[in-house]
């Protein structure tokens, strides 16, 4: 059983702040929402604190700013901050660098494929908590599609637009499959409704794994 102590609730708090000004794509949502997701999927699938913590905290470093690793490393300890650095694969400078579409989609493409070949040799605590951030996400991505109110219009808030999003998921759900993460089969079967959804072709891998 994983047992929760005043640090999960000192890092909800702390990600509630820092993401403050943020909501979900396409919605009003607070961003939390996402984080408490994420986190909620690490602890059904059998993490403990410091990776449920990691959980919530996943998105600092991308979508705050680089300022945020040595603060998690002091609050929260270096395992919590190794984990998060782990999953991330941009910083919101970089992104930011990044002013027209084309290049924005160019730093998109190189900064999945190199997650992608990150995963392959990441260690379980990573892709624990990887494979959570991505079956959430997926889930969102699904929910939408199943919309008769957004559909596949969903696409066009992700800079890789439909198939490269589509070509990314499928990647992940192979990669997570290959390291035989706990996650894997509920996320395959979510990529899989999301072809379906969005009338794909037969499931085609951005990377093979």
């Amino acid at each position: 059983m994983t047992v929760l102590t005043e640090r999960f609730t000192r890092a909800v708090d702390h990600a509630r702040i820092a993401h403050a000004a943020q909501v979900r794509k396409g919605s009003g949502i607070p961003y939390l929402y996402h984080l408490l997701g994420v986190a909620s999927l690490v602890i059904e699938f059998g993490g403990d604190e410091d990776q449920a913590i990691a959980g919530l905290l996943h998105d600092l470093i991308e979508d705050c700013g680089e300022a945020h690793e040595p603060i998690i490393r002091a609050q929260f300890g270096g395992r919590v901050a190794d984990i998060v650095r782990a999953c991330t694969d941009g910083t919101a400078e970089g992104k930011a660098s990044h002013a027209d579409p084309e290049a924005k989609r160019r730093d998109w493409l190189a900064r999945k494929q190199a997650y992608l070949a990150h995963l392959h040799e990441a260690g379980g605590d990573v892709l624990l908590v990887s494979a959570c951030d991505k079956l959430h996400n997926a889930r969102a991505i699904v929910q939408d599609l199943e919309n008769p109110g957004v559909g596949t219009a969903v696409f066009a808030r992700f800079t890789g637009g439909r198939d490269g999003t589509l070509q990314y998921y499928e990647s992940l759900a192979r990669t997570m499959a290959a390291r035989d993460v706990a996650v894997a089969p509920v996320l395959d079967a979510v990529v899989g409704r999301m072809h379906e959804l969005a009338g794909a072709l037969p499931r085609h891998p951005l990377a093979q794994s």
